[in-house]
């Protein structure tokens, strides 16, 4: 009876998601069909004519005839337009050598900048980034390391507290600004550096993600051949190898007592991974197969990205879509295999007392923050290329639900074949059976895929392919948002040139990878230029937003963008509980740091400081370009009057199209002129900040 009641639970739960999720999507489909001819520099209609207007109930509610007569307008001229016909409402007398640096200061009125084709592809290119190998091979993982249902408590609560939050409002300031990760920093120049760190963290990843990909295309021509190479033991691994094929009831199955390993795990260890024991005589030379896969990883992305948004957003629908087939076929026959039920029991029955481990709490901040690719500058880059009016309230919601339902029916999955594991071991301890790492995606479920009795090549190919697309899909989002910085910053050089240069570097620094010992250069590199920089960039971002810039000033934004209100609910994550938590975290981090390892190997030494140092670099890019910030504010005030001034947003901080940023700038400037006759007492500004 409490089987079925788990099964149901489960059951209805996600039917529930997929239920709401439909709805929204289909929804969002319609309307993007509506407002395919739209364009940038459509205003709320609650600011159309009068910079007074209330409030209007529906999210996202805009107009585009009042500007356009319907029509789609010309991209040669539209900035020019729209600036005139704004400068005229506004009193103002129309030249442009009035506004030099708003004109000219950072190049944003200057060439328009791409968009989507339609919303959905927007919508489609967010869940083809944030539902990929975070969902499928991490937060397994995660959850076997924390007592598999007592982590499932604690990620839910720090998606409500942590991932939606942040993730909406890296989406707003994309979409208001029209800026890129690093360009978005105009609301505080003195903070540039951020994005700038970021971007590092997110090229370090992009290289070794790429070669996860290779990985799995290796797997995926593997799987055409008769017999899975993966299925059956070579002599040479010994007698503690087991077939992964399936196995013929014996009576010594009862008496088997030791773990042993996977014939699945041997392949990829030995096989597949050349794996040394040690890099203290270097990491050895790529191989030829993963090199010749790398490449074609990469020339399949810079293919995608070719013309930019225009290109990828067309292959997001495929990207996104796609795996969810492959995932529902493999739910089936996960639940099938012997032994499922209990490893399905042990995710979904929760261990109270781990909720007071401060680990499992940490591993839950981890997963949200890795699996919803926030704090990266992805989220920022996808929604600086939507028109100024798009509902990305609504957006947000459908792609953080999804995310959280696809990393729930993955855990299913792979904790049913880990329970079948278990019970080939003969053993209950479901957390025993497989080594943590790579070796969900490349162990377990190759494992399992070939216990089928009927046509596993079908399945593999099958699996293989979707962790392909998952892979392929949020890489493009990484190398789109490195493309994009740098398109903003040389806006003469074409799309084409800057994909191929990143494609044939990050080629290159992917071979390194692939040598019998990458995946100890992989596991460092992680965490030392990634993990750690990311982590302590985000807290820098939480606190430039919310309280440089100000929560306060952002619900403005919003309320000029999309004509609703921001909850309270949004106000204080923004304001109080996300920074906290975030800080906490890496408080956590240091207190508990031990020198890395990987397996049980070691580093040397002078490859720690090497770590830190790259830690270093990547986090102290803020004040590597706070200095600049502060040297080009007017010579003629002070030291601590120019790093002041650094703080505040740029002259064209705002939309991009010249027309709706002069309504935002006289809508500001009621907003400062009401406030005057506010109290200013530190206590009430931080009120206000928050509330106001």
């Amino acid at each position: 009876m409490i089987a079925l009641q788990s099964y149901l639970i489960v059951f209805y739960s996600q039917s529930w998601l997929v239920i709401h999720l439909f709805t929204h999507i289909t929804y969002a489909a319609m309307e993007s069909r509506n407002n395919n001819n739209n364009n940038n520099g459509f205003v709320n209609q609650a600011f159309v004519g009068s910079l007074n207007a209330s409030n209007i109930s529906i999210p996202g509610a805009y107009k585009s005839k009042d500007l356009t007569n319907g029509n789609k307008p010309n991209p040669a001229t539209p900035a020019v337009a729209t600036g005139a016909g704004a400068e005229a409402e506004a009193g103002g007398t129309g030249d442009a050598h009035n506004q030099p640096e708003v004109e000219m200061g950072e190049g944003q009125q200057g060439k328009q900048r791409a968009s989507w084709n339609n919303d959905i592809e927007f919508l489609m290119s967010c869940i083809a980034l944030s539902v990929g190998l975070g969902n499928v091979w991490r937060f397994p993982f995660t959850a076997l390391e924390n007592g598999g249902g007592a982590f499932v408590i604690p990620y839910l609560i720090v998606l409500i507290l942590v991932g939606k939050p942040v993730y909406y409002m890296e989406m707003l300031l994309g979409q208001f600004s029209s800026r890129g990760s690093v360009k978005v920093y105009d609301f505080s120049p003195i903070m540039r550096g951020i994005g700038y760190g970021q971007v590092l963290a997110t090229g370090i990843v992009t290289t070794y993600y790429a070669t996860l990909m290779a990985l799995t295309l290796r797997y995926f021509v593997d799987s055409f051949y008769p017999t899975l190479p993966w299925s059956y033991c070579r002599p040479e691994w010994g007698p503690n190898c087991l077939d992964s094929a399936p196995q013929e009831a014996s009576g010594t199955h009862a008496a088997q007592t030791t773990v042993r390993t996977t014939s699945a795990e041997f392949y990829f260890t030995n096989i597949i991974l050349r794996e040394k024991e040690s890099i203290d005589d270097g990491i050895g030379y790529p191989s030829w197969s993963l090199a010749l896969a790398l490449a074609i990883a990469w020339v399949i992305i810079g293919s995608i990205m070719f013309k930019g948004v225009k290109s990828s957003g067309k292959a997001s629908y495929f990207l996104a879509l796609f795996p969810y087939v492959v995932m529902l076929i493999l739910l089936v026959r996960a639940l099938t295999l012997p032994g499922a039920f209990d490893g399905v029991l042990y995710f979904l029955r929760p261990q109270w007392h781990k909720l007071l481990e401060a680990q499992v709490w940490y591993a839950a901040v981890t997963q949200v923050f890795f699996s919803l690719a926030i704090c990266f500058g992805n989220i920022i880059m996808y929604s600086s290329y939507n028109r100024f009016g798009h509902n990305i309230y609504r957006d947000a919601n459908i792609v953080t639900t999804l995310d959280t339902f696809t990393s729930l029916l993955s855990g299913v999955i792979i904790f049913g074949i880990l329970g079948n594991l278990a019970y080939e071991n003969n053993t209950t301890d479901i957390a025993s059976v497989v080594n943590g790492g790579p070796g969900l995606a490349f162990i377990s479920y190759p494992d399992a895929i070939a216990k089928f009795k009927v046509l596993p090549q079908v399945f593999s190919v099958l699996f293989f392919l979707m962790l392909f697309v998952l892979g392929i899909g949020s890489n493009v989002g990484m190398t789109s948002c490195l493309t994009t910085v740098i398109k903003d910053q040389f806006g003469h050089v074409k799309n084409w040139m800057i994909v191929v240069a990143i494609a044939v570097i990050g080629y290159l620094l992917g071979l390194l990878y692939i040598t019998p010992g990458g995946q100890f250069v992989l596991n460092l590199l992680d965490f030392y230029g990634a993990t750690f920089v990311a982590l302590v960039l985000a807290i820098f971002e939480l606190v430039a937003i919310g309280w440089v810039y100000g929560v306060k000033r952002l619900c403005r934004d919003v309320q000029f963008m999309l004509g609703i209100k921001t909850s309270l609910y949004y106000r204080i994550c923004w304001a109080v509980v996300t920074p906290l938590l975030m800080f906490t975290i890496l408080i956590y981090t240091l207190a508990r740091y031990e020198p890395l390892k990987y397996k049980d190997y070691t580093y040397q030494s002078g490859v720690y400081v090497f770590g830190w140092c790259l830690s270093a670099f990547g986090v102290g890019q803020v004040l590597f370009w706070a200095i600049p910030a502060v040297r080009r504010q007017p010579s003629n005030l002070s030291l601590c009057a120019r790093i002041r001034k650094a703080f505040e947003p740029l002259p064209n901080w705002g939309p991009a199209d010249p027309g709706t940023l002069k309504r935002y700038q006289l809508y500001v400037q009621e907003g400062q002129a009401n406030a005057i006759f506010q109290r200013s007492s530190i206590w009430h500004k931080i009120y206000d900040n928050i509330f106001g």
